[in-house]
């Protein structure tokens, strides 16, 4: 066995060799920290491609003035995340009571607040408080139950605005800023930091009318507690990239929040602000399965999606497709989830045409069937 030794002239080229590497990286580390601060408070120019489906005003770009960009996103943005209180009872005395909830203001110069439909639903009354104690009413402009959203207005002067920016630009690892009112006013504009854990996770939560909605999601760890939801989740430039909507509350389960991407909110604010209310397309199929690749493997059968169920004289019925089919591809994207075949048919409109690809398993056949969407029913 051979035992280290000072004396032994190879031993003492290592140790000079690891004295360099490590003044070096001292030396690295000591150079970001100067530089690191001066990056940040560089001015911010706007996402290239963001979605222009809706344009409120833009907002005025976060300007960085601190030494830790929190700081300045807190001063900035924060101003722009309201607290949402929605009255259930016709007095404080009947039945329902006060739910709590946070929101943001995407456009100051009419007043225009998005929130999550749940902060709201079935509310007589629904008051928005400021920065500086300032409440006003509140009246609901449109809901849209499938996608836990809503848009509020109230009429106020000189309010300020936060700035929308692009989800589909975020990357798993990327530092976030939380804002919202947990547990009420008492702790309004809260600011809670993390991390986007995962993009495209799949939550499903319970509707108004018991009825379960699924939402696609971006997933963070930085902390979201009751009345967070409808609050603003923020990238590091200042920009909304999220509405805070979900966490699981389960024991021993600790930071697992999930907010709307922008992206996916931004057309449902804009068809509530042009017709009132939101048409969702319907491809009239139901009680689908994933087919996993192992799935596949083990019985012989294609990856993609299994229909399980058809709607009678629906979209999906009247192309052909019937039970048993596995959808393999949407408009010649490969489709391995349910998620997948959503992503598409979302950006579509009640009218548009797709193409799914299908294997009838009877048979084996592989095929294409043109679709025409049509328009989700409201119950």
């Amino acid at each position: 066995m051979r035992y280290f030794s000072w004396e032994n002239g190879k031993y003492l080229r290592i140790l000079g060799l690891f004295l360099l590497f490590f003044c070096g990286a001292a030396l690295g580390t000591g150079a970001a920290l100067v530089v690191a601060p001066r990056l940040y408070q560089r001015p911010l120019t706007p996402v290239p491609g963001t979605p222009a489906a809706l344009k409120p005003p833009a907002g005025q770009p976060v300007q960085f003035t601190d030494s830790s960009p929190v700081v300045t996103i807190a001063k900035q943005v924060g101003p722009t995340v309201v607290g949402v209180s929605a009255m259930t009872g016709r007095n404080f005395t009947g039945e329902g009571g006060i739910k709590q909830g946070s929101g943001v203001i995407f456009d100051g110069a009419n007043g225009y607040i998005v929130t999550n439909n749940h902060v709201i639903a079935d509310a007589e009354r629904i008051t928005v408080s400021l920065d500086h104690d300032q409440v006003y009413p509140a009246t609901v402009v449109g809901t849209d139950e499938r996608s836990d959203l809503a848009v509020l207005q109230i009429k106020g002067a000189n309010l300020p605005q936060a700035r929308l920016g692009d989800s589909s630009t975020v990357q798993v690892g990327e530092t976030v800023v939380a804002i919202g009112n947990p547990l009420g006013r008492a702790f309004a504009r809260s600011v809670t930091v993390g991390v986007i854990s995962a993009l495209n996770r799949e939550v499903t939560v319970p509707g108004p009318r018991g009825v379960e909605i699924t939402l696609r999601t971006l997933q963070t760890d930085a902390p979201i507690n009751p009345g967070n939801s409808g609050g603003a989740l923020v990238n590091l430039r200042g920009e909304v990239i999220g509405i805070n909507s979900v966490k699981i509350a389960a024991s021993g389960v600790e930071g697992m929040g999930f907010a709307i991407p922008i992206n996916d909110v931004r057309p449902i604010i804009d068809q509530i602000l042009t017709r009132g209310y939101v048409t969702h397309p319907f491809l009239g199929v139901y009680n689908l399965q994933d087919i996993t690749p192992e799935m596949a493997r083990w019985y012989n059968i294609p990856e993609g999606v299994y229909i399980g169920g058809v709607f009678n004289d629906g979209p999906a019925a009247r192309a052909g497709v019937k039970v048993g089919d596995v959808i393999v591809a949407v408009d010649n994207n490969r489709v391995a989830d349910y998620a997948d075949i959503q992503s598409i048919i979302n950006k579509k409109a009640p009218g548009d045409r797709v193409i799914l690809t299908v294997v009838r398993l009877a048979g084996k056949k592989q095929f294409d069937v043109a679709v025409t969407l049509g328009e989700m029913p409201s119950k």
